[in-house]
């Protein structure tokens, strides 16, 4: 076996077991190889998944890498873990991710603000979905909580990086 496919195999292992995105900083620390081979491996990682008839794929999130099922393969896992797709975030959880998608981080007040309304509700929702996280407090009176996304948002909306964002909305225009 060579050098490339012994990193391939121990990568798909710790990250099979993370259970969540790894930074490609964390996965050189362990193997202690540069990042710039390690990414050269998650490259043809991704490549190999993305050419094969595999039901996972190798998922970038803003240089954190995690392995996930292939979106056609999304409604037997579902069956087997009994969860209803169509549960969906409503309309307020829907704007508050977005205020705070294109503003982070920001605070509660803030994302008031510009709804016109309160998003308590919407932002417990989010929290409980994990798709918005707590990242910190605002240095002013009250040192109020910032909120941004998380990974999962980015997975959710099969981003690789929050830059991304933007881009699609420069593509719907």
């Amino acid at each position: 076996m060579s050098k490339h496919n012994d990193l391939f195999s121990i990568i798909e292992s710790i990250l099979f077991v993370a259970g969540e995105a790894v930074s490609l900083k964390d996965i050189s620390d362990i193997l202690e190889v540069k990042e710039s081979e390690i990414k050269d491996v998650l490259d043809s990682m991704e490549k190999y998944y993305k050419e094969s008839n595999r039901g996972i794929m190798l998922l970038n999130l803003d240089n954190s890498f995690s392995l996930g099922t292939k979106p056609e393969n999304s409604k037997f896992v579902q069956k087997l873990l009994k969860i209803d797709g169509r549960k969906s975030l409503s309309q307020a959880a829907l704007e508050t991710l977005a205020i705070i998608a294109y503003r982070q981080p920001i605070t509660r007040i803030e994302i008031d603000e510009i709804r016109g309304v309160r998003s308590d509700r919407a932002i417990v929702t989010l929290l409980e979905k994990n798709i918005i996280k707590e990242s910190g407090r605002k240095d002013s009176p009250g040192r109020p909580i910032l909120f941004s996304t998380t990974h999962e948002f980015l997975k959710a909306f099969d981003l690789r990086s929050i830059e991304n964002l933007q881009n699609l909305f420069k593509e719907t225009k």
